[in-house]
């Protein structure tokens, strides 16, 4: 997250001097006019509609894209290797990861001669003889699992209470006793009895309800790693097998559903996304509407008084529009995150990173293409299937909604910035909570996760924007740069002091800002081609299509060089962190850990983590500590981030 807006930085600080100094003035003198003062000249003589036609000026918007675009892809390149060795760093120093000496199996074939369990373990001591461990079957408990939850914080409510009302008779009846901190809570035996019947009907429960996927753990991080990645049955749509994700990481409710459901439910979450923005286009239609003075003026006679004022045309043509829009956005990101869960996506990070894509297409097909190509939903998609007029219909459309893009960076980026700062929807619950209702007993807080899937497909967007319309109306170049010097320390200051880390992603995003990036790049590129050539400028659309060509090539290579590091770990990475660990001895504290780094349910994880003495959630030596003691401000632990923003994952939090 923080090296994207770093990038931003980097990227728009050089597009704002070039466009401030050197398209700006091209495009503010472009007409012989008489100029008035600048505060009262329209936003539309800074554009490039104010340059005419045939004009030798318009090389200096050539060259200024050409600086940009270089720029960008430099940095591109440099951002990629550099995360793609910190990512390396990361792989090679989690030594105790669980997650690379385990594979998760599904569509176990069924056996009315012997349960899933045994069925696994004949199948892996056959085929992995030498390096086949154990394994972990995953039983249907999404209902249990729930049960347990509520009942583990009732629990915890329960006990918050009695301590109080303890503590309270203590203060008025006995005078020889202490402060009230003086006395805990001891458990009984009766207690630990109970606990054991507890524990013991679980496991009933949960044999009973084995489902077809487990978690196989083998000897090596090299032999999980080819076991993960081999067809292991004639029939692929049986023993499919991939890497386990980490235990903090894994998604329970989602691993029992069928391997046979996934395409099916990918299919359907695809239509369902899809039908969701198309629907979503009728308020974008009606948003964009309020910007054309002339047709509001045609619908509404009564308000042709009222518009013609001033400050009231600007207000219901620039600002309104733009903060309609943006509270029709907040429905977006909790749908797709719906949407991403019932795809069947078997970690938390998965599921968010799917969302993120999701929320980044709705949002730049949304703001962007269906406000520039305002009116029917069947004309917008027609423009797309006219490949030859595309550049022609880019250049029309796009430099007349500037100012409304402009408008809406100022609007929506500073809202949002704000909103995060005062974390507006938890505190509106709080204060329903407290002031309306009058509930006083405070609530069990689960800590807070950085929403990745809102927030990165919005500087994206602004990203996107930006590329877009930078020599087109380079006024928005400044308001750019400025958002994302404020989001920075925003951020920061969220994801060190808010916000609690609960897996690792291992800078699985940063690809898709690099697509979303090359794709802006093009696209603008694309764009100046149809404004030069309605400007009637032979030599600089000339000049844009090696650069278009240029980009292209980079971002092929770009994927060819780096693209596979994030998809798959080196073998020879994996092999020599083998050879280290057996060298060290540390092979058996790593086989120990296993057993109890994959436990499904809460309660028999700490019974099986007390019986060995290890704590599930220190799984590696650089673990994400428990919620309790993850506090943040916790003077106990150290956030490599402020001087270290190492990749668009989630932060690392280190123990001292």
């Amino acid at each position: 997250m923080l090296i994207l807006l770093l990038y931003s930085i980097r990227v728009f600080s050089i597009a704002a001097i070039i466009c401030m100094f050197l398209v700006l003035p091209v495009n503010y003198y472009g007409q012989e006019m008489t100029h008035k003062m600048i505060p009262s000249e329209s936003i539309n003589v800074f554009g490039i509609e104010n340059v005419k036609e045939n004009s030798k000026w318009l090389c200096a918007h050539c060259i200024a894209l050409y600086i940009i675009c270089c720029s960008a892809c430099v940095l591109l390149y440099f951002e990629y290797a550099s995360i793609s060795r910190l990512r390396l760093i990361h792989i090679t120093g989690s030594q105790m990861n669980p997650s690379h000496f385990t594979v998760l199996v599904r569509s176990i074939p069924w056996s009315p001669e012997e349960t899933y369990s045994e069925t696994v373990r004949k199948f892996f001591t056959n085929y992995y003889a030498s390096d086949y461990l154990s394994h972990q079957m995953i039983y249907r408990s999404s209902t249990v699992q729930k049960l347990m939850n509520d009942a583990e914080k009732m629990y915890n409510m329960m006990k918050e209470n009695s301590v109080e009302m303890h503590c309270q008779k203590l203060k008025g009846g006995c005078f020889c006793a202490g402060p009230t901190n003086s006395f805990t809570i001891l458990p009984s035996v009766n207690d630990s009895v109970n606990d054991k019947k507890l524990y013991g009907n679980m496991d009933l429960i949960a044999g009973e309800k084995e489902c077809s996927a487990a978690f196989v753990f083998f000897k090596t991080r090299y032999a999980a790693l080819i076991a993960s990645n081999l067809l292991q049955s004639a029939n692929p749509m049986s023993w499919a097998t991939d890497l386990a994700p980490d235990p903090h990481d894994v998604y329970w409710s989602n691993l029992s559903i069928p391997f046979k459901q996934l395409w099916i439910r990918k299919i359907g979450m695809l239509v369902a996304a899809t039908g969701f923005m198309l629907v979503f286009l009728i308020p974008v239609t009606i948003v964009q509407s309020m910007t054309q003075l002339e047709q509001l003026q045609q619908t509404f006679p009564f308000l042709r008084g009222f518009l013609k004022m001033k400050y009231m045309s600007e207000l219901v043509t620039g600002y309104l529009p733009s903060v309609i829009l943006i509270l029709f956005m907040y429905l977006v990101p909790p749908t797709m995150m719906t949407l991403s869960a019932l795809e069947g996506s078997i970690s938390r990070s998965g599921r968010k990173r799917s969302a993120c894509l999701k929320v980044l297409y709705f949002t730049i097909w949304n703001v962007f293409f269906v406000n520039v190509f305002a009116g029917s939903i069947i004309h917008t998609l027609s423009v797309f299937f006219s490949f030859k007029d595309i550049p022609a219909q880019f250049g029309k459309a796009v430099p007349a909604q500037a100012s409304f893009f402009l408008t809406y960076v100022v609007s929506s980026g500073w809202a949002s910035l704000s909103c995060e700062v005062m974390q507006l929807f938890p505190l509106t619950c709080n204060f329903i909570r407290r002031w309306i209702l009058r509930i006083k007993i405070e609530p069990i807080y689960e800590p807070l996760a950085f929403p990745y899937h809102t927030e990165v497909p919005r500087i994206l967007l602004f990203g996107f924007l930006g590329f877009t319309c930078s020599i087109l109306a380079p006024l928005i170049t400044p308001f750019l740069l400025f958002y994302f010097f404020l989001a920075y320390l925003v951020y920061k200051n969220q994801i060190l002091n808010v916000y609690i880390s609960k897996y690792e992603t291992g800078g699985q995003f940063w690809p898709i800002a690099h697509n979303t990036t090359i794709f802006a790049m093009v696209l603008a590129q694309v764009i100046a081609l149809g404004v030069f050539s309605l400007k009637e400028s032979p030599v600089a659309s000339g000049f844009i299509i090696p650069l278009i060509i240029g980009t292209l090539l980079f971002h092929e290579y770009c994927r060819q060089r780096f693209r596979p590091i994030f998809r798959n770990t080196a073998a020879e990475v994996l092999i020599e962190m083998d050879r280290k660990d057996e060298q060290c001895g540390r092979m058996e504290e790593i086989y120990r850990r296993l057993r109890t780094a994959y436990c499904q349910f809460t309660l028999l994880a700490k019974r099986d983590c007390s019986t060995w003495g290890c704590s599930s959630s220190q799984d590696t030596e650089n673990s994400v500590t428990d919620a309790e003691s993850a506090r943040p401000g916790n003077p106990k632990q150290v956030i490599e981030l402020w001087n270290d923003p190492c990749h668009l994952g989630e932060p690392v939090l280190i123990n001292k």
